[in-house]
């Protein structure tokens, strides 16, 4: 008992050591968390006095888990023996126990936020042992365990746990008027059993403890006034940004005015004989509004009173968007004029050529250079 007692405190001790040195805090802790079910099977052999395999008989048992800590845990089991002897009886013993268990690991190693693959554990224990015999008087006694556990915790959830358990179980009467030992090795059986445990899901979304690092008062408030700091930072900037989008508003208005006096440009004259044609564009496109059809019949009139007359149709973009957009823009809006003198007017499409620019620097305001402009070129 003393040992006992002396393990007990050695393993708080260094449980606290842990949880000062890592600052961490466990989540899962909850009186509902932690639980398990456990299935195993094995064998159970006197443990002197007889031939070790030959006097084995089948054991199996039942038992119901519950982890307090990542170190210290406790349960209930319940196991049976089978009679392979002559007897009538089905059953040598039975025992029910109560188990207290420690991970070695955890305690000596800390706990990393999840099982480890493989876990050794310690296993004590105090039951009721009851004996079946072959007529009346059956007998009970009580038991005392210790055993090992031998955990594979399978899976990336870590849900199932393979364990392997060796263990010694005392009679504690036995003949103890005699030996005046409760733990007598003539009253002992040697246990082996491997067991499949499933650990039912957690509070914090996990088959088992996590750990979260806490944050103390003062970081707390200093994280609220940052929080707080950020909060009128974004004031300041929807400020900002609805003077922005007002401005954007204006500038939307003074560009509709622009594409709308743009339209009634028809022909800017090179030279007194040779016109060329501005064909204005909407942000984006590449298609030619109806209100700037005209400016094309221009120069497709011209072409027809001037067999040997050529034009020259080049395409600009304004610098919105990414350089490759803006040439292929360009180029696009080149060509949709050539389309038009070709597919409407029957212009030979020999005598046209269509060239994209990319962005245009014509016009001091940017948006006026989404056009393509028509050069004539006369015959020689």
């Amino acid at each position: 008992m003393k040992k006992s007692i002396f393990v007990l405190a050695l393993s708080m001790s260094i449980l606290t050591m842990h949880a000062q040195n890592d600052r961490t805090a466990l989540e899962g802790t909850r009186p509902g968390d932690n639980w398990s079910i456990e299935l195993k099977a094995g064998a159970v052999t006197p443990l002197t006095h007889s031939s070790f395999l030959k006097n084995a008989r089948p054991a199996f048992g039942f038992g119901i888990g519950k982890q307090l800590t990542p170190i210290f845990g406790l349960g209930i089991q319940g196991m049976g023996y089978v009679n392979t002897s002559a007897s009538k009886t089905a059953f040598d013993a039975s025992e029910v126990s109560l188990l207290g268990k420690v991970n070695l690991m955890n305690l000596f190693g800390g706990y990393m936020g999840e099982p480890r693959v493989f876990e050794i554990e310690t296993l004590t224990g105090i039951g009721w042992l009851h004996y079946y015999q072959n007529g009346p008087g059956d007998t009970n006694s009580w038991s005392t365990r210790l055993g090992l556990n031998l955990n594979f915790n399978l899976g990336e959830e870590k849900a199932w746990t393979f364990g392997i358990k060796p263990a010694i179980v005392y009679d504690m009467q036995g003949d103890f008027s005699k030996t005046k030992s409760r733990f007598n090795a003539n009253n002992a059986t040697f246990e082996l059993t491997a067991g499949l445990t499933y650990h039912f899901i957690c509070s914090n979304g996990s088959h088992h403890f996590t750990t979260v690092k806490p944050y103390d008062p003062v970081e707390v408030g200093e994280l609220n006034d940052a929080v707080n700091r950020l909060r009128s930072q974004l004031s300041d900037k929807d400020m900002q940004l609805s003077n922005a989008v007002q401005q954007a508003n204006n500038l939307q208005k003074e560009l509709a005015d622009c594409r709308t006096q743009a339209a009634n440009i028809e022909t800017v004259v090179k030279t007194n004989r040779i016109p060329e044609s501005i064909i204005t564009f909407r942000q984006g496109k590449s298609v030619v509004d109806a209100s700037q059809l005209p400016n094309v019949e221009r120069v497709a009139i011209y072409m027809k009173k001037h067999p040997e007359a050529k034009v020259v149709i080049k395409g600009y973009a304004s610098p919105e968007g990414n350089l490759a957009f803006n040439e292929k823009l360009a180029k696009a809006r080149a060509q949709a004029v050539k389309s038009i003198l070709v597919k409407k007017y029957k212009i030979n499409d020999t005598r046209i050529t269509a060239e994209g620019q990319g962005i245009g620097d014509m016009f001091s305001e940017p948006d006026w250079n989404r056009v393509s402009i028509c050069t004539i070129e006369e015959g020689k």
